[in-house]
């Protein structure tokens, strides 16, 4: 996880990672994040839906066996995001082709939304089948501060941003992190393994660009298979 200081670096730059001719030279890969976001179509929470349920919870098994989707699962309180899951691809194609087959998206109860994302593959691929786990997904938005301006301040701010993020992995906290491709509102992911929705909260407040208002927060319980995360 030291290696997060190099993928959080990214998130506050001015050049977008997905502009570069070349990857760099930190290990990184590049997957697609989709976020399955309710669609047009309310889903209700009655029987009527029960097969559909299952064909997607069974779809998404299937893909995390296949090794095309490498973690998925439920946001727990979003009204918004029903669920994220990464893909083990670069291609948008590819994963926009395997989102679409998704029984609640071609029903239009779900839609979803691509963007390419980098990190470690720090996944581990010995998911216990039938086991969950609650983590908690942080994802850093444009804050009313944020600004491309590179200035003695941002890179002030930016030093101490991966100073935390490397205190926070030094502390097992934190797990995952990395930006997203698309220089887009969504700067990049933090996902804590931690007691507590609360907790995960406090620790990710502690970013100084969270503070200095240049990122914003959206954090969420997300349910996903036990031993992928690290």
């Amino acid at each position: 996880m030291k290696k997060a200081l190099i993928l959080l670096a990214l998130l506050c730059c001015c050049v977008p990672v997905i502009a570069q001719d070349r990857q760099p030279e930190h290990k990184l890969v590049q997957f697609q994040m989709v976020l399955l976001k309710h669609g047009p179509k309310p889903l209700p929470n009655d029987s009527t839906t029960t097969p559909l349920r299952r064909e997607h919870m069974a779809y998404y098994q299937s893909l995390l066996a296949s090794g095309k989707a490498i973690i998925a699962g439920p946001l727990q309180d979003d009204p918004e995001i029903a669920g994220v899951a990464i893909f083990n691809t670069t291609s948008a194609d590819d994963a926009r082709t395997w989102v679409t087959a998704d029984p609640l998206v071609k029903a239009g109860y779900f839609t979803a939304e691509l963007h390419p994302w980098w990190s470690e593959d720090v996944f581990k691929k010995n998911a216990q089948p039938g086991g969950m786990m609650t983590a908690y997904l942080a994802v850093l938005v444009r804050g009313a501060k944020w600004t491309p301006d590179k200035t003695p301040e941002t890179e002030a701010i930016q030093k101490a941003h991966l100073a935390n993020i490397g205190r926070l992995a030094e502390m097992k906290k934190l797990v995952v992190a990395g930006p997203f491709g698309d220089d887009g509102t969504l700067r990049g992911i933090f996902v804590f393994r931690v007691a507590s929705l609360d907790e995960a909260r406090t620790l990710a407040e502690t970013d100084p660009a969270v503070k200095a208002g240049r990122l914003a927060l959206q954090i969420h319980p997300w349910v996903v298979p036990e031993g992928i995360l690290p």
